[in-house]
């Protein structure tokens, strides 16, 4: 099994959009269910490397809304008013992004200032220059950062230096992730698949064997059993 286990982490971490659990069994001989336990236990084992520094000097901030277009579902299964920011159906990721440098992503209930604000300050030094949308949840980060906004309602996505362009393509990848190799996630574990985007993200300017070591030596104390992944 332990061969296996080397394989799966290096497809895992060489996936810039990530490896559904079907083709992962398939590709190293075990069952569906074994392979997206092995998923998940790699995902876990990815959530605090690099995570402890601090960001900063230009870094971006941004939200984004996570699930399926309710149009796109059976009828019987279509959910009423989960336009825009509903969260009904969705999970809210929100996310920071240094300007040349790392990325920052979690899963939280609303993106409003209760919830954005102590993020910000246990992970972006104080001081910095922040770029944000017009998202009213952002306005009370005006007293501890230098803070520029666009305004997307208006159609403003560029003003200057100031701009979210960086922390959306990050968004983006989630997204083409989410629809094209996963489909669906639940809410639950919408954090520990932040943390595979952002940890291979965070590892983008090393090669893929580097990488695979890097999540080796990081993540080799983490555990997960399956019945607190299933609880």
């Amino acid at each position: 099994m332990l061969p296996q286990w080397f394989i799966a982490i290096y497809l895992v971490t060489s996936h810039k959009k990530g490896i559904s659990s079907y083709q992962l069994g398939r590709d190293i001989g075990v069952t569906q269910k074994t392979a997206w336990f092995m998923l998940h236990r790699i995902r876990n084992a990815a959530k605090n490397i690099g995570m402890e520094e601090l960001l900063g000097n230009d870094v971006e901030i941004d939200e984004t809304y996570i699930g399926g277009k309710e149009k796109n579902k059976h009828k019987d299964k279509r959910v009423k008013n989960t336009q825009g920011r509903s969260t009904k159906t969705k999970s809210v990721a929100f996310g920071i992004k240094e300007r040349q440098g790392n990325v920052k992503a979690f899963h939280v209930h609303a993106a409003g200032s209760s919830t954005v604000l102590p993020l910000m300050i246990r992970n972006v030094a104080l001081g910095s220059s922040v770029n944000a949308d017009d998202h009213r949840g952002y306005s009370t980060l005006d007293d501890i950062y230098k803070l520029s906004r666009v305004n997307h309602s208006k159609g403003e996505y560029k003003r200057g230096n100031c701009h979210t362009n960086s922390i959306e393509s990050v968004w983006a990848l989630l997204k083409r992730g989410y629809v094209g190799i996963y489909h669906h996630w639940s809410k639950k574990h919408t954090q520990r698949y932040l943390d595979e985007f952002v940890f291979r993200l965070n590892t983008k300017k090393v090669s893929e064997g580097e990488r695979a070591s890097i999540l080796l030596n990081g993540g080799m104390f983490s555990r997960l059993s399956y019945k607190d992944l299933i609880a």
